[in-house]
């Protein structure tokens, strides 16, 4: 008879559980502490333990390892009430088998518990120990799906196997890759992003592996390539599905054993990076219609990891949503208290398919108007918004019909020229006017890079866009 430990400081908890498991013919015991806990252990030696996170005391997570220490093949299910990425990360992390959050479904627990005690019997988990004090990036999400994402951070931050991430955009993959990254033994080395599709194709084998002097027009001086920066770190390459097939073939071979040479160098320089790897693409696609290379993919495809759409976590908009309106209170010295129920309810029923990112610009967008301290429609534009996002071009055409007749009405040889340069003076100025001058926010605002902004900035000069 396999026996089960269960360890909660509620009564009431550890009745329940022994309850429904005892009608499986398991042998279980309890414990209503961390300390009681190891203890029982090392008496008993139980198949499984299903533990709080927390208790007075020693908390789950101190327990758990402990309790792995004691013995390092024990399968343990953390559970709590209040699920955070963090905590089910560090779980994770430290060798629990699952992380489930209460009140737990008692068909779920029973296969549970019959899977992790199969698991138990077949493999060990792999743990490892903690290397920073830093904390990861916040990743808001308390849904089925983000705990999920959070146990496969937990379990394979340690190693230095490839990761593939997959998703929308918008949907937060390089904060998932920072955040494998921080759980990670190379947490004191770099850390590079590099967005594949940002880079003209010309300049991104220059970018990732270097160059020598004169090794084309312009290359005046030895440029050290991300790879060289990056060795003993990570690196994150976001829309990898936009990477040129000329450089495909360098890229398999970094991945396969390291070696990169510089442009116009015939040495082989030896790197050890770690790659994480983003796109919103479809790479078997891209691979049927010959514009990806299939064996790079499979070096890429070692781990995969697919980020929910915010469509599939809703449960998550409302701690979003705080949360945004708490980063936007420190950045712009405001005391934004929470959002109008009614908005609350619009944002729930609406399908956000700009995602997180989406979300984050309308919310940022509402902070900035915001003059009381409660977000409403009228600050966030949502009304406008919405219909941006549900109506026709046609009816987009309609609404701009009439300033485009006027600037038409006018003529002249550079007339186009003149209504898109004032269009984005317009867009510019407005957004500058908005955030105090704040050109980071205006840029997020915008949509666009702060370098974008001040070239667009300087273009306006005359305009004074720039006056303060």
């Amino acid at each position: 008879m396999d026996k089960i430990l269960v360890v909660d400081d509620e009564p009431g908890i550890l009745h329940s559980f022994k309850k429904v498991l005892g009608r499986q013919d398991y042998s279980v015991t309890t414990a209503s502490s961390g300390e009681e806990a190891l203890e029982k252990v090392d008496r008993e030696h139980p198949s499984l333990v299903i533990m709080d996170v927390n208790m007075p005391g020693m908390d789950g997570i101190e327990t758990l390892k402990q309790l792995k220490s004691l013995e390092p093949l024990l399968t343990v299910v953390i559970m709590t009430a209040f699920s955070t990425s963090e905590k089910a990360i560090t779980a994770m992390k430290f060798g629990a088998y699952d992380y489930i959050t209460k009140p737990v479904d008692n068909d779920m627990l029973l296969s549970l518990v019959e899977k992790a005690i199969l698991t138990g019997k077949m493999s060990s988990p792999v743990t490892f120990e903690q290397t920073s004090g830093d904390e990861t990036e916040r990743i808001i999400g308390n849904s089925p799906a983000m705990l999920e994402i959070f146990k496969k951070i937990g379990q394979i931050a340690a190693s230095a196997m490839t990761v593939l991430l997959r998703g929308e955009t918008g949907t937060g993959k390089e904060l998932i890759a920072r955040a494998i990254y921080q759980h990670s033994d190379r947490v004191n080395k770099p850390f590079l992003p590099v967005n594949c599709a940002a880079i003209p194709e010309t300049l991104l084998e220059s970018e990732l592996f270097g160059h020598e002097k004169g090794a084309f027009t312009g290359a005046d001086n030895k440029k050290i390539g991300k790879f060289e920066q990056c060795d003993r770190g990570t690196m994150f390459l976001d829309e990898i599905g936009d990477m040129p097939m000329s450089l495909q073939a360098k890229m398999l071979r970094v991945l396969q054993d390291g070696s990169s040479q510089r442009l116009g160098s015939s040495e082989l320089i030896k790197t050890d990076v770690r790659v994480i790897a983003a796109t919103n693409k479809n790479l078997e696609s891209l691979i049927s219609a010959g514009r990806f290379r299939d064996d790079l993919y499979w070096r890429l495809n070692v781990v995969s990891v697919t980020v929910p759409p915010l469509r599939e976590r809703k449960d998550d908009i409302k701690d979003l949503i705080y949360y945004f309106i708490r980063t936007y209170n420190r950045e712009l010295g405001k005391e934004v208290q929470g959002i109008d129920p009614a908005l609350l309810n619009e944002f729930m029923n609406y399908d956000w398919p700009g995602n997180v990112r989406e979300l984050e610009n309308i919310i940022q967008r509402g902070m900035v108007m915001c003059r009381e301290n409660i977000l409403s429609a009228k600050d966030c534009e949502w009304i406008s918004q919405k219909r941006f996002s549900e109506t026709s071009a046609d009816d987009m055409e309609k609404n701009l019909a009439g300033i485009v007749n006027e600037i038409l009405q006018r003529g002249g040889a550079d007339i186009y020229k003149e209504a898109v340069a004032g269009f984005e003076y317009l867009l510019v100025k407005r957004a500058l006017a908005l955030t105090n001058n704040n050109q980071a926010l205006a840029a997020k605002l915008l949509g666009i890079s702060r370098n974008t902004l001040r070239e667009k900035m300087s273009r306006g000069s005359d305009d004074k866009l720039h006056e303060n």
